[in-house]
């Protein structure tokens, strides 16, 4: 186990610094054809020479290479990988540290993932045995029929549909039953308070997971349908063992194996749908600071964003794989 854990940490490190050296690349590339980012700086305002030399320096974009379209500018990458690892991951245009904006905005994001794994984990293990349990009757024509209907509707219009329609009257209902400063008003705010950061994150948390919820339904109903014709599953019957013993320990455990690598690769898939979650309802986290970022073209804070992203979901996925080996004992041996 422990040479299968260090085979997989030294692949991830070997994946982190590929997808540094190619958003590297894409980043020169397009401050090579679309002009000097270091304009943004300034806003409207048209800059002296010097003045733009100076933020050029200040932010490392003074190195010719930016000049030259096609040049990979090895030298500012090779800069830029010293500097991250003695965790310098640079600042914005307004000179803010990238680590300080990390440290203020991840905690939300962190929330919301909490939530939308949790609905993923619970809609698809519920609905996904049951639908399996009961193969052909309405409960599981009515899974599958629902999984469709989540599938239909994208996230930003569960969105929309909830903050435009629907908190308004929870919000005044909520606050009529139970109370102006009990729990409940604050679950169905149409938007972001800092003071009750898990109230207002619950609700848009469990829809950004409903969204994503369809496919991780139809996964565990597939795999559990496959364990109940499985010969271990035979042999566990004839054995005399309890049916539910059965389905807890050789059906729901082997169907775990491709949950876990699903919620492990729909992560990143995860990432994008935060950016709209957290710009729709106000909630400042990192998809929300990286879309300002783009918006602003503060390359430094982009680049910094993004790549502790990727090193964020490098780690998750290898937990995945440990978890994925602990599961299915086979696989580290392959």
């Amino acid at each position: 186990m422990g040479r299968y854990i260090l085979r997989r940490v030294a692949q991830a490190v070997g994946m982190l610094f590929l997808v540094m050296f190619v958003l590297h690349l894409l980043t020169t590339l397009a401050i090579q054809l679309n002009g000097n980012p270091a304009l943004a700086f300034f806003g409207d305002k048209i800059p002296s020479a010097a003045q733009l030399a100076a933020v050029e320096q200040r932010f490392g974009l003074d190195d010719p290479c930016y000049d030259q379209a096609g040049n990979p500018c090895f030298g500012p990458f090779v800069e830029r990988l010293g500097q991250y690892a003695q965790g310098d991951f640079g600042t914005n245009l307004r000179g803010r540290e990238v680590t300080d904006i990390v440290a203020s905005a991840a905690p939300n994001t962190l929330r919301l993932f909490v939530m939308v794994t949790i609905t993923w984990l619970l809609l698809g293990m519920v609905l996904g045995s049951v639908a399996a349990r009961w193969r052909g009757s309405p409960s599981d024509h009515g899974i599958r029929l629902t999984s469709v209907l989540i599938d239909a509707l994208p996230v930003f219009v569960l969105l929309l549909v909830y903050k435009e329609i629907v908190t308004v009257p929870l919000s005044t209902w909520s606050e009529e039953t139970f109370g102006e400063n009990s729990w409940p008003p604050y679950w169905f705010k149409p938007s972001f308070d800092p003071e009750h950061p898990w109230a207002t994150i619950a609700v848009p948390g469990i829809l950004l997971g409903l969204a994503g919820s369809a496919a991780f339904i139809r996964l565990v109903r597939a795999s559990q349908l496959e364990s109940y014709t499985g010969d271990h599953v035979r042999t566990a019957r004839s054995k005399g063992l309890t049916e539910g013993r059965v389905v807890l320990h050789h059906v729901v455990r082997n169907s775990s194996i491709p949950v876990v690598t699903a919620v492990g690769l729909t992560f990143a898939e995860a990432l994008s749908g935060a950016v709209i979650t957290e710009g729709i309802m106000n909630i400042y986290g990192m998809g929300g600071v990286l879309w300002d970022a783009v918006r602003n073209s503060d390359v430094g804070l982009v680049l910094g964003i993004v790549t502790i992203l990727t090193a964020v979901t490098v780690v998750v996925m290898i937990v995945v794989d440990i978890a994925y080996a602990a599961l299915d004992p086979r696989i580290r041996y392959e």
